[in-house]
């Protein structure tokens, strides 16, 4: 069933998201105002070598944890997402990204955000130098695979788009070399 949107107004506006109210019907004829969330398009790179995958160690404040992520970030007004990926990447890890290929497409929370993220895989790296900006990370590690599903069971990585990411490699779901189980 599809909800009748009569109208939006913005209550907030900056360079990182808008907030709007929707005027929306929902099917049976009720009619409120409903939060939407605007946000700019977002990246993430899932760097692989073999068995490791490369990630940034981050504290995030908005919900005050520790975790292990991928490498990600905004688009910028112009650019294509793979391009971004790429940039991304290496601001933040000092590492530059081989080709990339789509992994996935994320709406993140469709019920009140119009939040898009593009997750990209890379097989290989290179050291360009340090990560251009130190408060993006408090380090960077290449990450062995096989210690990825014991460190979710812990917590240690819970970011969605890096979930989505390391399970389409680990599940086989993807174009990536298939990662070696430890011995």
């Amino acid at each position: 069933m599809r909800w009748i949107v009569h109208g939006e107004r913005r209550v907030y506006a900056s360079s990182y998201m808008d907030l709007y109210l929707s005027d929306v019907e929902v099917p049976g004829g009720e009619r409120y105002e409903h939060h939407l969330v605007r946000l700019p398009r977002s990246v993430g790179t899932l760097v692989l070598d073999a068995s490791r995958v490369l990630m940034v160690w981050r504290h995030r404040f908005t919900t005050q944890t520790w975790n292990w992520e991928l490498p990600g970030g905004w688009v910028d007004p112009g650019e294509s997402p793979e391009r971004a990926a790429a940039r991304e990447t290496e601001e933040e890890t000092g590492w530059r990204p081989g080709e990339l290929a789509e992994l996935a497409y994320i709406q993140p929370c469709a019920g009140i955000t119009d939040a898009e993220q593009f997750l990209y895989l890379a097989t290989h790296a290179h050291y360009a130098g340090p990560p251009r900006h130190a408060f993006e990370s408090e380090r960077v590690a290449w990450i062995p695979l096989a210690d990825v599903p014991a460190m979710i069971a812990r917590h240690e990585i819970v970011g969605g788009v890096t979930l989505v990411g390391l399970w389409q490699v680990l599940s086989g779901q993807s174009d990536a070399p298939a990662p070696r189980t430890a011995a």
